[in-house]
Order: C-alpha cells, then structure tokens, then sequence
C-alpha cells in the first residue's frame, strides 16, 4: 500500500453461519499476516469440514498480495465474491474461508455469488477493524550528549517503542511509521555530517 502507513486488519476471528435454499453456507474469517499463516489456517478449516462440499477462499496481505479459488465451483462464482468482500471491508491481513454444504438445491450463478460474497461480507462486518501503522525499523548508535538530539527526534516522527542500550556509547532501535521514514532519514543524516551521532540504519523493511 504506497504512500500510506496505516491500514486495518480484523479485530477477531468470526464465524458466522446461514442457510440458502438448503445449502449451508458457514463464513470463517480470521487474520493472516502471510500465505503461510493464510494456509494453515485453510487446512485447520478443511479438517473441520471434511465432510463439506466445497471451501472457497480468499486473502488479501498488507504486501498487495491477493488469492481466491473457487475450490470446485463454478469459475468466479465463488473465490472472486469473497476477495470482491474483502476488498470492499477495506481489510488487509485477512482471510475468508466459506464452507458450503450442499442442500440439493442448485442456486445458479448468481445465486452462487450472491451467497459467497453475502455471507463473507457479513462475517467480515462482524470481524471489526483494527487500524494499524505500517513502520520501518531503524537503529542509531550515538554518544551520551547525544541522547537529548536523538530522543526529541524519534518523538517528532511517532516513532514506537524504542530501546535503548547503554554501555561506552548508546545504541537505540525502533519501529517508525513509514509516512515519516523519509523525514528521519534526511535528519539522520544531517545529524552523522555533523558527527552528532556516529551510525544509523534501517534495519527492517
């Protein structure tokens, strides 16, 4: 997500259930901060509905990375509904799972997308949002005098918990939002040209 540092994730993990022309549709939703999160929890799904006629899903991560599959159904009657309500509850870091159990009853394209993408939307609206910030992690090595220049500076861009570590100099590591990486970089470096501190760096992306 270029250009911005916050984004929203589900604040629970939902299961909601409800049956359509016979078939029983159940929505599980849950958070995943990558596909291999996003896969375990498929296969924890699957063994619970062993017996189900299909689970189709769908992720969205805060990288842009996106999947849907149909699982057996019909092409695009049923992954790509889910992914459509995941996109449209504005949720990253999140999976959908909806198990159907077959009633007898055929629902027809339409029907299949309506009932896809109705029972994940309304397990996702149930989920909530949690917003979170996108950081960077950066780490300073400085001298004691510099501690005040430094700590004033980290407070300016937001920065989030940061440690420090004491010995013959000063070592600090923190997460900063990453709308204000671009800011504390150019003063880091001002601050190195001047030898207020000796190193910086970014130490996770």
């Amino acid at each position: 997500m270029p250009g911005t540092s916050a984004y929203s994730e589900p604040a629970q993990p939902v299961t909601y259930e409800e049956k359509i022309k016979r078939s029983v549709f159940i929505a599980n939703v849950s958070l995943c901060h990558d596909e291999g999160e996003a896969r375990d929890f498929l296969t924890q799904i699957i063994s619970q509905h062993r017996d189900a006629t299909h689970n189709c899903r769908a992720y969205v991560l805060s990288n842009g990375t996106e999947y849907s599959s149909d699982d057996g159904e019909p092409s695009g009657t049923a992954g790509r509904p889910i992914l459509n309500a995941i996109k449209h509850s504005e949720l990253v870091n999140v999976i959908a799972v909806v198990t159907r159990y077959f009633g007898g009853v055929k629902l027809g394209v339409r029907g299949l997308i309506d009932a896809y993408g109705g029972t994940a939307a309304k397990a996702l609206e149930l989920a909530g949002k949690v917003e979170r910030v996108m950081t960077r992690g950066f780490s300073v090595s400085l001298g004691y005098p510099a501690m005040g220049n430094v700590t004033r500076l980290l407070e300016s861009t937001g920065a989030v918990s940061p440690v420090w570590n004491y010995g013959e100099s000063v070592s600090v590591k923190c997460e900063v939002p990453v709308s204000a990486c671009e800011y504390l970089v150019r003063e880091l470096e001002e601050l190195k040209a001047r030898n207020i501190i000796a190193e910086w760096a970014i130490i996770s992306s």
